[in-house]
């Protein structure tokens, strides 16, 4: 093999660099705030934020998942999971992932504050901080509440959104924030429990190694019924409307639905079927509620 060749085959393609930035996850993440973003307005939002805005939060995500990846190369050359992963497998080095990264980081922090407003570049910085060096770093190797501690990181994009419009964190993106904070250890947790022997291995504490499958199954079904209360308090006060109810209420008697079909189950064999009806559960909900506030702004306007 001669040295051209060998330089060939170091330099990472683009699709490595897209998978470092896990692009579902950032969709996901990116989508909740656009959520928040309209929900912040009975009107329309100005169209530079609405770009910039969003491109700033996907890209400072995008810069979590990659420090997430350099952070965690180690173990997840050792998970089944991840062995396919571009820095476990050989097609990036560990310096290209970092500077990637962190160049993120920078253009995410330049456009968040230049163009959109220094509050929320400020509370992005803060959510890159949580994710990439609080969870990655010591929560996830801690203690087996890492998901549950280090669950507000992924949680902020309302507020994100919220506070890219109106410059100020509200009551009303709080509740959002809450939302994806109860939602988001049985989401994950489902997951754990199938991926539970590859965890284990590299000593990761999550709940289904430290405390068993029974006991991690009956936390999903308890955190499914919070899930479902806490989703009626928009209704509740009034932040939104009936459309959203009933669509909170079917998608949480869903959930939960799934969540007991798995604390009954033997082994793991529904784990992977809650996991997916968890991420359709919270796209669905915020997709309810901003067909419920427009359906809202409509009937004011026409009534």
């Amino acid at each position: 093999m001669t040295d051209t060749t060998m330089t060939q085959e170091s330099i990472p393609t683009w699709q490595q660099y897209l998978e470092l930035c896990k692009p579902k996850v950032v969709l996901l993440i990116v989508f909740t705030a656009v959520v928040g973003m309209l929900l912040s307005t009975p009107g329309m939002v100005p169209l530079d934020i609405f770009i910039f805005g969003n491109l700033g939060i996907g890209l400072a995500a995008a810069s979590g998942a990659a420090i997430n990846h350099w952070v965690d190369q180690k173990i997840d050359a050792e998970m089944e999971r991840t062995q396919g992963r571009p820095l476990p497998n050989g097609g990036m080095s560990s310096r290209s992932a970092l500077f990637f990264a962190l160049s993120l980081t920078v253009i995410s922090m330049v456009i968040l504050t230049t163009l959109v407003n220094p509050l929320t570049a400020i509370l992005t910085f803060f959510c890159v901080i949580g994710y990439a060096v609080i969870y990655t770093m010591f929560l996830k190797r801690s203690t087996p509440h890492n998901i549950v501690l280090g669950g507000a990181a992924g949680a902020a994009p309302p507020i994100l959104g919220w506070a890219a419009v109106t410059g100020e964190v509200h009551t009303e993106s709080l509740l959002l924030f809450l939302i994806i904070f109860i939602w988001t250890p049985p989401h994950f947790w489902a997951l754990a429990i199938r991926r539970r022997d590859d965890y284990a291995k590299v000593d990761v504490p999550m709940l289904p190694v430290t405390h068993g499958i029974p006991f991690t199954k009956l936390q999903v079904l308890l955190y499914s019924i919070m899930l479902l209360a806490v989703t009626l308090i928009p209704f509740a006060i009034q932040m939104s409307g009936l459309i959203y109810l009933a669509g909170a209420v079917a998608l949480g008697i869903g959930f939960i639905y799934h969540a007991y079909k798995l604390y009954l189950c033997e082994g793991d064999e529904h784990a992977m079927k809650t996991f997916a009806y968890s991420i359709f559960y919270l796209t669905a909900l915020f997709g309810f509620l901003l067909v419920d506030h427009y359906a809202r702004i409509a009937i004011r306007i026409f009534m």
